[in-house]
């Protein structure tokens, strides 16, 4: 019955990747759900949003009570892969996985979330300088209809000037991506990244609530429809992947802005000292 559980859960996870890259407005949806939910493995963002599309940040009965909150009664939950380490016959360690139960936020008891905090493009652009992979350089000698770039022999993403400010958070995103493509394993050329990069994106600017009205991904969809169910959910992984590499330095860059020191108007002065009162000589 196990077998046949999981089974069952892994046709039902290829059938839902099936259904990703139907057109553009399914693929749209994976992709706002992957932006809006907490971070996941593959697997896990496509179960989750076939079975319910508003989950935001799924966890197991334990880790809510860990976290200080708890389940209401009655709420059945969602199927979820937890990893499992394990012992394997020669001793050596492995990882596997069952399946299991996990509630959203909005299944438990605890304090308000605090909401999700939007930015300006400027500002998500000055997060994603300070902690940029590799450097950027503004250029007015970039080819007619390339707004930027990462040139792998240069490790530096190139950036035309003067280009909008959402435009240009939306395409450095995209470049940096391409650069974390090419730190893993070597092998690394830009084609094989194009569709993965351009999607991954689009996922950074919806987290930051950066307008995404330019994105198109019917082409997306068109370029991998002869990929198995397997290939496709290797895509997302990659997309995955890409997308919460920066989005980790740009929440990185943030974090360091709110830590820092930095005066904020109400100081408290030392009492200016009090003048001294003439004593009268004694008669």
């Amino acid at each position: 019955m196990k077998q046949a559980e999981r089974e069952d859960l892994w046709a039902r996870v290829d059938a839902q990747a099936e259904k990703v890259f139907q057109d553009d407005a399914s693929m749209k949806g994976f992709l706002d759900f992957m932006a809006r939910c907490t971070p996941q493995s593959t697997r896990n963002l496509l179960i989750l949003y076939e079975q319910d599309p508003s989950i935001t940040h799924p966890r197991t009965f334990e880790k809510w009570r860990e976290a200080g909150r708890s389940v209401r009664s009655g709420e059945s939950g969602y199927t979820f892969f937890v990893d499992q380490d394990y012992t394997k016959d020669d001793g050596t360690r492995g990882i596997g996985y069952n399946i299991t139960k996990a509630f959203d936020i909005s299944q438990t008891r605890g304090p308000q979330p605090v909401p999700a905090q939007t930015y300006l493009p400027e500002e998500v652009i000055a997060a994603m300088i300070e902690q940029s992979p590799v450097p950027l350089v503004i250029s007015d000698q970039l080819p007619q209809g390339v707004q930027a770039q990462y040139v792998p022999r240069q490790r530096a993403i190139y950036v035309r000037d003067g280009i909008d400010e959402t435009v240009t958070a939306c395409v450095i995103a995209r470049e940096q991506v391409h650069a974390s493509f090419d730190t893993v394993g070597g092998g690394y050329y830009r084609q094989a990244y194009a569709a993965q990069a351009y999607c991954a994106a689009y996922v950074t600017a919806r987290k930051f609530g950066i307008d995404t009205s330019m994105f198109r991904f019917d082409r997306v969809c068109q370029s991998c429809a002869g990929m198995d169910a397997q290939k496709k959910r290797t895509f997302l992984s990659d997309v995955k992947r890409g997308a919460y590499a920066v989005n980790r330095e740009i929440r990185r860059s943030f974090r360091d802005l709110e830590q820092s020191i930095q005066p904020d108007g109400f100081s408290v002065e030392s009492p200016a000292p009090q003048k001294q009162k003439k004593q009268e000589p004694s008669r």
